[in-house]
């Protein structure tokens, strides 16, 4: 497992490097510099980025957009002290992977990681019921979304609920007995359909709108 932290608070950034090292988990580096962070995901492709969310030159969202806009996929959960529902659904759909609060215990950080790496979105425990609510909540649909949706094939449907239901490519191609790479040219094809940047973005609005509750669809 090998980890980037990039948050500006120098004390919490030594801390957990500290941690995460005694627990024998190769940490890459540990900045506070959201431009050299940007440079390391980029050169040194971690297997997860562990992102602060307030950040003074730029935001831990913006830090993680970049990440998307340059069509890096390496797993990204932000750590923050913010329970805020708002930012909770920001960060997923700007394609967060998780979403953690930095009181979190260390068995439980370790064991969050080890999910996210295995294709999980995981979410703060304490926030499960923040993200229910919010993705509960009755929002009209515009017409231009449902004209979206069904620009999707039966198979890209059903690939999106896979991915909704929380699986990664490699859990989708067992599922349907398909090749990765042929799922992979899938999700391009939903995300470029649905006009949205990552997966996590895709799945939180096909579990908004209810599209996956049929039968045949995990």
């Amino acid at each position: 497992m090998r980890i980037l932290l990039i948050d500006d608070h120098a004390l919490f950034r030594i801390g957990l490097l500290e941690l995460l090292e005694r627990r024998g988990i190769e940490v890459i580096d540990a900045v506070g510099d959201c431009e050299v962070g940007l440079r390391l995901v980029r050169d040194c492709n971690p297997d997860v980025v562990l992102l602060d969310l307030r950040m003074p030159s730029l935001t831990g969202i913006e830090v993680l957009r970049r990440i998307r806009a340059d069509g890096l996929q390496q797993r990204v959960a932000i750590l923050t002290t913010s329970a805020d529902e708002r930012d909770l659904i920001a960060a997923l759909q700007a394609g967060a992977n998780g979403y953690l609060l930095k009181d979190i215990e260390p068995d439980d950080l370790i064991g969050a990681l080890a999910d996210i790496i295995a294709g999980q979105t995981v979410v703060a425990k304490e926030l499960t019921g923040v993200l229910a609510r919010a993705v509960q909540r009755e929002v009209e649909v515009p017409e231009r979304e449902v004209v979206r949706f069904s620009d999707l094939t039966p198979r890209e449907m059903e690939i999106l609920c896979h991915v909704a239901a929380g699986l990664s490519n490699k859990g989708v191609a067992r599922v349907l007995g398909i090749s990765d790479g042929t799922v992979k040219l899938h999700v391009k094809a939903i995300l470029r359909k649905l006009e949205v940047r990552s997966r996590v973005e895709a799945a939180v609005i096909a579990v908004e709108r209810g599209l996956c509750n049929g039968s045949g669809h995990s």
